[in-house]
Order: C-alpha cells, then structure tokens, then sequence
C-alpha cells in the first residue's frame, strides 16, 4: 500500500530513482484506459460518476490551520453520496509536503491520485514521460468538459499545462482572468485616517508615496506620544519591490516571471535584474530604508509579529492580503498603480490566473482514471465550484435579497467564539489554498472580495498587465540547469537587493554585481528562457 512510504530506507530511494530514470516509459505514454469491468459501470454524465461505488486513494496536502479529518468534513460527505466514489484522503502538511511527495515519487509507493499535493513541472516532465503521471490530453476531450471549456475559453491555460512533450499531465488551480481583486492578492495599502490626519491626498506617483511615509514618520499620528509610528511594515522586500516596479516600467508580463519580462519598445526578451530601470528602483528603496521609513525588522519580521503592529496602530502602510482580516483594521485602502520619475505608470503585480500547475494529478495505478477525471472536473463547472467553495444552500450558505451567496451565521459568527477560517473547516477544505478548481468572485467568499480588496483592484485596473505569461515548462535538461546555476542566480540576486536596500553594499558596487551575474551563467539562462518561451508561443 503506497502509504508505507514513510518507512522506505535511503537507499531504496535512490535504488528507485535511478531505475525510473533509466526506464523509458515508452510504452506508458498513450492515455491509460480503466478495464472493461470498471468502464462498464461508468456513467459518461451526470450523478453518479459510477453505478458500482469505487475506492481511490489520494495524496493530499493539508493546511496545518485545518485539524478537520476530511472524512468527516461536509463538501467530502456529501460528494461521496452524489459520486457514488469514496475517497481516502492521505493528508500530508504543507510542511513536510515536499519531501514525503519526493519520497513517494522515487520509491514507487504513490497513491492514485496527487490532490493539492503541489507537483511542480519538473515532476510533471520528469515522472510522465515515465508513465508514473499518466497522459490527460484524450481523458479531458472526453471527460472533462468543464476543464475543456475552460482552455477552450483561456487557451493560456493549455501553454502553461502542455509539457515539453506535448502532454498535458496535470489539472490546474485557475483564477477567474477577471478576478482581478484576487489577481492581485495583496495590494498597496495605506492608513487613510492618518492621510486625512495629514490633510495629504491618496499617493498616485512614487514622489508622493515617498511624501506620505516621510510625514508619517514626522508625526504623532496614532497620538501616543511616542515616535514609534512605521511609514512601512512588511515581511521581506521581495512584495515592495513587486508592487512599486512598475514605476520604472518592470514587470510587464507579471508576478509569474520575476527575472525576466519583455522590453515594451523591442518587444525582446530582457532580464530585469541588471537593467539601469532596476538599479534606479533599488536606489530609492534604499532612500527609503536610510531614512527610517522602512520598518528596520523588515529582513526578519514573521507575519503574526507585523499584525500585530498592524493591531496596534503603528503602520502607516502595508502589503497584506487584507489589513481588516489579519489585522482588524478596516481603515486602509489599496493604492493603485504609482507613477515613476519617467512616466511609467504599470500595475506589475498581477499573478499568474493558473496557479499549482500539477494541483490534481493521475497516476499509472489508478483502475478508473474515466472516472476519476470526471469527478475532478465536477468542480470546474459553475455547480462543482459554487458547491466546493459554498456547499449547498440552506445548509451552509444562504442567497440574499441581491442574489449574493453568505455563508450562515455559523461559520460568519460562530456561537463558540470560532473565527471564521476555523467554522469553515468543519465544511470545507479550501483554505490553505492550494487545491484544484476554478476560482471565481461570485462564490469565493476570502478576503479578496471585501470592499476595499474589490475597490483597490478597479483602481489597479486601467494600468494592470494585460498579457501575463503563463508558466514555461522545461525539458530535464533545461530544468537541472534552471535548478542549480539559475537558482545561484536568483539566490545571488536576492542577497545582494537585500544587500542594496539595507546600505552594507554600495551602489559603486553595481558593475561588479552586473559582471558577476553575467559570468555565473546569464547568457545560457537567457538562451534556454528563449527556448522554453518559443516552446510555450508554440503549444
């Protein structure tokens, strides 16, 4: 049973491993068809999916904020009734998600389905051509006509899923492309009682962004007494630069590509770090830093610790997914896109609408891969999704006047003082994220549909990125490059803005570092970026 992989040794591992990848998987890679017995009992629409109930074992990963056994948990109780498919979910913590996932891959002693388990395109390029992920592309022609619809609709959704080898191996986690609230996810976000203490108005460009933190920092705006105020708190550099590059015309196909974009005026491929536009954004982040308008924990700070900040009047701005739900503030607002001291004026931070590229994944020891497919495309329909994220109406949601779907009292406010991700958890199992499906405003009720999420997104709009780049998927040489010299690039990269920001090197330093990158391997980078965005043009 594939659950003893907790006990395999080491070197059954590595025995495992270099068989699968001496093995040519030649013979495996046709779309693999469930027996005549199990097909004969497979209804191609409606409930159930099987006449004869079947058992499937999933590898699923799990949010540690989530104690529910998923067996007794609503959405799963209800699914098996209406399937006729009983499921044992297999729940591995996010933390330990990855290891335990490598060790099951390599030992041979994997489940038949990996559910919100994270596979990553290495894997998927790696472990299907083998045959241990089996091929999907004839299963969704004739199984799955909500995810068929939906590449159909979004033809980027195939890009990014179509491996090198023309297989796709794997069913995504997909944003509604028009969700931009939750395309965005964490916006800008400024203390507006202390803007019209000021008497400033909302910043539009990076020089009145730069103002407001300074007279934050200047002033007893939470009236104290004391000087403690913080013009900006976060956890790491990595999201400011995210938000406020644009201001300097970076980022132009998204958060999915964060080294390299396309330059607007070449339409070339271009690798952002080292531009002249890069080193000006760097720069004014650490004006920011000297000055004392970034928080001096920002390099170590953990999320619980700047929250609480947030709880105790001290920011001036933020980036969190929503400084109401994790901080009880309902007193900021999400900025849009700043304008630079060149005139660009781009909302740079819009995620990837495919996200978790081998969220739901088959393998070779899956009897029923019909019926398994079908029972994962129930829930990219309008139906699956609404019951997935909502459950059913008049049990844990109820319409209103509007039309709009809530959640009941029980889970909105708990009688035995439960917050809401925990009253959630006794009914569904999205949270975490991480999970397959489709996500849509209309029936997902986190965050990022809050008033001040929705109005900050209508003001990123008229600046956002139109054409995000999906993912690119690698061949196994490409990837063992991009995974050892591309990761010391990137690793090297991210010490030295740290670096930068915080003054310990100097900007006189700013050819070194160039130079340096360009000799760990920039150019082969590069080449195997046009490669992979040629592959993906072509898909």
């Amino acid at each position: 049973m594939w659950k003893k992989w907790g006990s395999l040794s080491l070197s059954l591992v590595i025995a495992a491993s270099l068989m699968a990848g001496c093995s040519s998987g030649a013979d495996k890679t046709a779309d693999k068809a469930s027996t005549p017995e199990a097909a004969s009992s497979l209804n191609e629409t409606g409930m159930p999916i099987v006449n004869e109930k079947i058992t499937l074992d999933f590898f699923t990963g799990k949010w540690n904020g989530n104690s529910s056994n998923y067996d007794d948990v609503f959405v799963w109780k209800k699914y098996q009734e209406l399937s006729n498919i009983d499921v044992n979910f297999n729940l591995v913590p996010f933390e330990s998600l990855t290891e335990k996932r490598n060790l099951a891959l390599a030992g041979g002693d994997y489940p038949d389905v990996f559910y919100s388990a994270r596979v990553g395109s290495a894997e998927l390029t790696r472990y299907g051509p083998q045959g241990i992920f089996i091929p999907l592309n004839d299963l969704i022609d004739q199984y799955a006509p909500n995810f068929k619809k939906l590449m159909e609709e979004n033809p980027d959704i195939r890009k990014g899923l179509t491996m090198p080898d023309g297989n796709i191996y794997s069913l995504p986690s997909v944003y509604d492309p028009n969700f931009l609230s939750m395309l965005i996810g964490t916006p800008l976000w400024v203390n507006e009682d202390w803007l019209k203490q000021l008497k400033m108005e909302e910043p539009k460009t990076i020089d009145e962004f730069y103002n407001y933190l300074k007279a934050v920092k200047e002033t007893d705006l939470n009236g104290n007494g004391k000087n403690d105020e913080i013009p900006y708190g976060g956890t790491g550099i990595t999201s400011i630069i995210d938000q406020i590059k644009g201001a300097w015309g970076l980022g132009t196909k998204g958060l999915g590509h964060k080294f390299v974009d396309v330059d607007p005026d070449t339409n070339e491929l271009r690798f952002t770090k080292t531009l002249p536009e890069y080193k000006e954004m760097l720069q004014f982040m650490n004006k920011l830093y000297t000055e004392g308008l970034i928080d001096k924990e920002i390099f170590t700070i953990e999320s619980g610790a700047l929250n609480a900040k947030g709880q105790g009047d001290l920011l001036g701005s933020t980036i969190v997914p929503n400084p109401d739900t994790v901080m009880g503030k309902d007193n900021f607002i999400g900025l849009g896109a700043l304008e630079g001291p060149h005139g660009d004026k781009l909302y740079s931070h819009v995620k990837v609408p495919m996200v978790h590229v081998g969220a739901f994944a088959i393998t070779d020891k899956n009897e029923h891969p019909e019926a398994t497919i079908r029972w994962m495309d129930h829930f990219y329909g309008q139906e699956g999704a609404t019951f997935f994220f909502m459950g059913e109406e008049g049990t844990t949601y109820n319409k209103n006047a509007d039309g709009d779907l809530e959640y009941i009292k029980e889970i909105t406010n708990n009688p035995d003082g439960l917050t809401m991700d925990q009253a959630l958890t006794k009914y569904f199992t999205w949270t975490g994220g991480s999970y397959p499906g489709y996500v849509k405003g209309e029936y997902f009720k986190g965050s990022e549909t809050l008033p001040n999420s929705m109005e900050a997104a209508k003001k990123a709009e008229p600046n956002a990125v139109e054409d995000i780049w999906f993912n690119f998927n690698f061949t196994n040489e490409e990837t063992e490059f991009m995974s050892s010299v591309g990761k010391d690039i990137q690793d090297y990269i991210g010490e030295m803005e740290a670096k930068f920001v915080n003054g310990s090197a100097s900007f006189d330093q700013w050819d070194d570092y160039v130079s340096t990158i360009e000799k760990m391997g920039l150019e082969e980078y590069m080449n195997i970026y046009k490669t992979a965005y040629e592959r993906y043009n072509a898909s």
